[in-house]
């Protein structure tokens, strides 16, 4: 089977092992002349990256590279990365690398063209009116990683450091108006990152799939992202080299962030605040926290679970039969049970439940979870209670 495609729901997406070798041509088609490349540190060291620019700047494009983002960039990185575009007149982004970058790139895309801070676009009400729509710069993303699915979102996770807390930058036009999912450039990921990344993926497929929004669009997006999670990340953990797992491991992380747009959960309402205050990488976060939220809200999501365990062809389909598979999956991937295990402890139980009530992703959560509901299901899984 060819796993070769031009999709165009919900943006124009190139599929292909290779694909990468038209980034030159989509640049020209969006109008850019001078585009920057937005990445990370450790892929800007990384040899696959300079043939890439090598090869754009080949077709006449006058190509930039800028890096100095962190693992969870923040509102400076977005700064310097914007003041760095506007001084070198970039006239569009190449947003290259997990989630971070892709966040980053497309931030810095919106920035370019505002004269307003950044969070004054944060998601909440009707901020995302504020913006200059024609001071938007294009976006083509290229996704590393099979996560995230940054490069379908219409929106940017960016810490504010001051008050250190994760904000939601949202709007229509930050939507990539290009994406390449070229398996190629996701071959050289390490097991863990590709477990953890790949677990971050079924987290948004299944917090879609429970949101009780009405998008049943997203919903049987969300169904099959989870059962292509079942198939294909084990085999891409086991072998890197395996282009159809890799292939099938970035198709089902944009479809999880297209089927998000019918909400997130819990997972995301305490991996947020987590991710901000321990900087702990957020795809791990939602991997450890998976049960136990899923056992937190199971009166509200008993009977879907149990339509999905049929679809993953579970032997005795229910909700039990989901939530051991979950545990096992995590287990034979090399994901800890407890948040303790990466480092995390009770000492801010308290801080972290009032955060997570805040986080926007807790509207999507099937149950309104109270603060001492959240940090009961924080303690939980710090101390490995399911």
């Amino acid at each position: 089977m060819s796993y070769s495609a031009n999709w165009n729901y919900p943006t124009n997406i190139k599929v292909g092992a290779g694909r990468i070798g038209e980034l030159a041509d989509l640049c020209k088609s969006m109008g850019m002349k001078s585009p920057l490349l937005i990445t990370d540190p450790g892929l800007a060291a990384l040899p696959m990256l300079q043939p890439i620019i090598d090869s754009l700047k080949a077709s006449g494009l006058n190509c930039g590279l800028f890096s100095n983002i962190q693992a969870n960039p923040t509102g400076k990185n977005i700064d310097d990365g914007t003041s760095w575009y506007l001084e070198h007149n970039h006239d569009g982004v190449i947003a290259f690398g997990g989630g971070s970058a892709l966040d980053a790139g497309k931030a810095v895309a919106l920035m370019a063209g505002q004269n307003r801070p950044i969070w004054d676009f944060e998601d909440v009400g009707d901020n995302w009116l504020r913006v200059n729509v024609d001071g938007v710069a294009p976006v083509i993303a290229v996704p590393t990683t099979a996560g995230t699915g940054s490069e379908v979102g219409r929106a940017s996770v960016i810490t504010d450091q001051e008050n250190h807390i994760k904000k939601i930058i949202f709007h229509p036009a930050m939507l990539p108006g290009q994406v390449i999912l070229d398996p190629e450039l996701t071959v050289g990921l390490p097991p863990s990152i590709t477990a953890a990344t790949g677990m971050d993926a079924l987290s948004h497929n299944l917090e879609a799939l429970c949101s009780p929004f009405y998008h049943p669009m997203a919903t049987g997006i969300a169904v099959e992202g989870i059962r292509l999670v079942q198939e294909y990340l084990p085999r891409a953990v086991t072998d890197g080299t395996d282009i159809e797992a890799r292939t099938q491991m970035l198709v089902c992380s944009s479809m999880g962030a297209t089927a998000f747009q019918k909400g997130l959960g819990a997972m995301h309402a305490l991996a947020h605040p987590l991710g901000a205050l321990y900087n702990a990488h957020h795809g791990m976060l939602n991997a450890i926290l998976m049960p136990y939220v899923l056992k937190a809200n199971r009166s509200k999501i008993e009977s879907r679970i149990e339509r999905l365990s049929k679809y993953m062809a579970f032997k005795e389909p229910g909700f039990d039969a989901f939530l051991n598979w979950v545990v096992s999956f995590r287990e034979e991937l090399g994901i800890p049970h407890t948040l303790a295990s990466i480092d995390i402890d009770i000492e801010q139980a308290e801080t972290v439940a009032d955060m997570a009530v805040a986080d926007p992703s807790a509207g999507g959560n099937p149950i309104s979870f109270s603060a001492g509901e959240y940090k009961e299901i924080f303690i939980n899984a710090v101390q490995g209670v399911l």
